[in-house]
């Protein structure tokens, strides 16, 4: 018997057989780039069709169908604002839960747990009688509310997850670049959101639509968890995680050990991701509560008055642009540096914030092109998050970090920022000009969390312990 060199495997017929792959050849062969892609990709495009579903819903039949004893049409959208920031409350929580495990099992289980999560109670929103129904009054707002705690504990764990899974198999000198990947869900999810809206308003009837059309969204979102379900269930783990559990490094308690090591980190993610985040809920959910709401005062703070699918037809001619800037940010966070390209699109959205009032208030010109800049600025902001946030943690707590980090910004810019913004504009006598200088002091926040930070390019992502 003939036998081979170098470890290679004995043959019968005396020719050296092809050696067997190693573990970590075969992950990296079965986690190849579409592989990547596709599994990370259609987990946040699903967290942000869903989050936009209710969004849309919250702005249009949800303040009259849970909120109908309000006492007039600014408190009901208020309320339905307050539901919409519930699923902000919990989703720290979810980032403790889900980081957790994702940290100690693995990352592969993780997401398919959290998508699940996320999953089942968006399509519980779907079956929710409004609060017209007979013994529901109280039922359905506080069923509503139910749902969106447990979207929100899903979605803690989504995000992180979905980058660690893009950033932790990129090859050297992509983690930006194939970060990217995750973050190009945010607008996918929201034309699949928004067009079927428009679909189901332009077919139906306005009493349909408020009776039974709004419900298909989120019963719709199960095909798509099914097709993420099971494009995740064929990934393998990540290559830092397996390093991790090579070097016997997994931490008890994930939470502790961050706090304990990282909590400078974690102040910092938490402020850098600010920005991005008020931006992302100004552009999506308060433009188009402004931009559809009735023109004369009295019937609430003065808005625009466009038809709601003219404007949905603007809003996602906008998220184009936050899809193309969102993929251009990749390549410009790998050439540049992430701090120095995250510190000009900062500057950039702070200027932005002084001119809400000239946009806004232009005519469909001045709010097409207002829509335009404020997207594209959110695609170079939030492109390069799934890599900046991520870098600033070791590989051990990195799941827990990052989604901490992630979720708490959520509170402090996504789930108070259309409340704060409805707030401004009834203060401002129907004007915009406090939300936009609401967002500029934001911004000015982000930007001195990043000039107080290092660069992260070029850290040690795969071997890096916290001790």
């Amino acid at each position: 018997m003939a036998y081979s060199k170098c470890g290679q495997m004995p043959n019968v017929t005396g020719v050296t057989a092809t050696p067997t792959r190693a573990p970590e050849a075969a992950a990296s062969v079965a986690n190849s780039r579409g592989r990547v892609v596709v599994a990370s990709l259609i987990g946040t495009s699903i967290e942000f069709y869903d989050f936009y579903a209710y969004a849309t819903a919250a702005v249009l039949v949800f303040p009259t169908l849970f909120f109908p004893n309000a006492q007039d049409p600014t408190t009901q959208l208020l309320s339905s604002f307050a539901v919409f920031g519930v699923a902000f409350v919990a989703r720290p929580l979810g980032s403790i839960l889900f980081g957790h495990f994702g940290d100690r099992i693995g990352r592969k289980a993780t997401l398919v747990a959290s998508l699940l999560t996320m999953g089942i109670a968006t399509v519980l929103i779907g079956v929710i009688p409004p609060a017209t129904t007979a013994g529901w009054s109280v039922l359905a707002p506080a069923a509503l509310v139910l749902c969106r705690f447990v979207q929100g504990l899903g979605l803690g764990g989504e995000w992180s997850g979905a980058a660690l899974l893009a950033t932790e198999n990129a090859p050297a000198g992509k983690r930006a670049v194939w970060g990217t990947f995750p973050q190009l869900g945010a607008p996918i999810g929201f034309i699949l959101a928004n067009v079927v809206f428009i679909t189901l308003s332009s077919t139906i009837s306005t009493e349909a639509f408020s009776a039974w059309g709004w419900r298909v969204p989120f019963l719709a979102s199960a095909v798509l968890v099914v097709i993420g379900l099971w494009v995740r269930l064929k990934l393998i783990e990540t290559p830092a995680f397996r390093k991790v559990q090579e070097a016997d490094a997994i931490v008890t308690v994930p939470a502790a050990e961050v706090f304990r090591t990282s909590w400078r980190k974690l102040v910092s993610g938490t402020f850098i991701m600010l920005a991005t985040y008020v931006l992302f809920y100004l552009m999506t959910t308060f433009t188009l509560t402004f931009g559809t709401a009735a023109v004369e005062p009295d019937k609430g703070p003065a808005g625009l008055g466009y038809p709601r699918i003219d404007f949905l037809w603007m809003l996602i001619v906008g998220v184009v642009f936050f899809g193309i800037f969102t993929l251009a940010s990749g390549p410009m966070a790998e050439r540049f540096g992430r701090r120095r390209h995250l510190v000009a699109v900062t500057v950039a959205i702070i200027v932005f914030g002084g001119l809400f009032v000239p946009l806004f208030t232009g005519g469909t010109v001045g709010v097409q092109a207002l829509l335009i800049i404020g997207f594209s600025l959110m695609g170079l902001t939030f492109g390069p998050m799934a890599a900046v946030i991520p870098e600033l943690f070791a590989a051990n707590v990195r799941y827990t970090g990052s989604a901490i980090a992630y979720n708490v910004s959520s509170i402090l810019g996504a789930a108070v920022a259309p409340f704060i913004a409805v707030w401004l504009w009834s203060k401002a006598d129907g004007s915009p000009v406090l939300v936009g200088l609401y967002l500029s002091v934001m911004s000015a926040i982000t930007l001195v969390a990043l000039l107080l930070e290092k660069e992260t390019q070029h850290v040690d992502y795969t071997g890096r312990i916290a001790a």
